[in-house]
């Protein structure tokens, strides 16, 4: 089995408001400080490019939403089931977003992490995406508030592969 074989078990479609109940508890059992259900129904509602992974057992395992107006894509928010992480659902999701900044020949595509979210820095570096700036106090945190790492990502820059 090859390295790239993990990420085609996940079908990538889109995002339905039956979804949300499934996408809201993988939000919850992944972060400290979840969206609401609700969010992600404004989300659909005012028709961000919303996406689910699913698994062959039709289980859905992760998101990825992402806004676009004037050129340039916000990735709002990716999550994988804590029980599936680091196995190629991140790394599949970010890549479907690309794919779309690309097909809608979008110019940058930006997003915010979690300086200690490691994982998922290492994952965009790979990806191409360059640090930017910061933004202090972006997120609540279990003391008060962390800082964001601001990304971005140009589609003639760098290649998603």
């Amino acid at each position: 089995m090859s390295v790239a074989t993990p990420m085609l078990r996940w079908q990538i479609r889109p995002m339905r408001p039956a979804d949300v109940p499934r996408v809201a508890a993988i939000d919850r059992a992944a972060y400290r400080f979840p969206w609401t259900a609700g969010i992600f129904d404004d989300c659909l509602r005012v028709g961000y490019s919303s996406w689910v992974a699913v698994a062959p057992d039709d289980r859905i395992d992760g998101y990825a939403l992402m806004s676009m107006a004037a050129g340039e894509g916000h990735v709002l928010n990716i999550c994988v089931d804590p029980a599936v992480q680091r196995g190629g659902c991140g790394r599949r999701l970010v890549m479907h977003l690309l794919e779309i900044a690309r097909a809608a020949e979008l110019s940058i595509v930006f997003l915010e992490v979690r300086p200690t979210n490691t994982a998922a820095l290492a994952l965009y570096a790979g990806l191409g995406f360059r640090e930017i700036g910061r933004r202090p106090n972006y997120y609540p945190a279990d003391q008060g508030r962390e800082d964001a790492i601001m990304l971005a990502w140009e589609p003639d820059s760098h290649p998603a592969d």
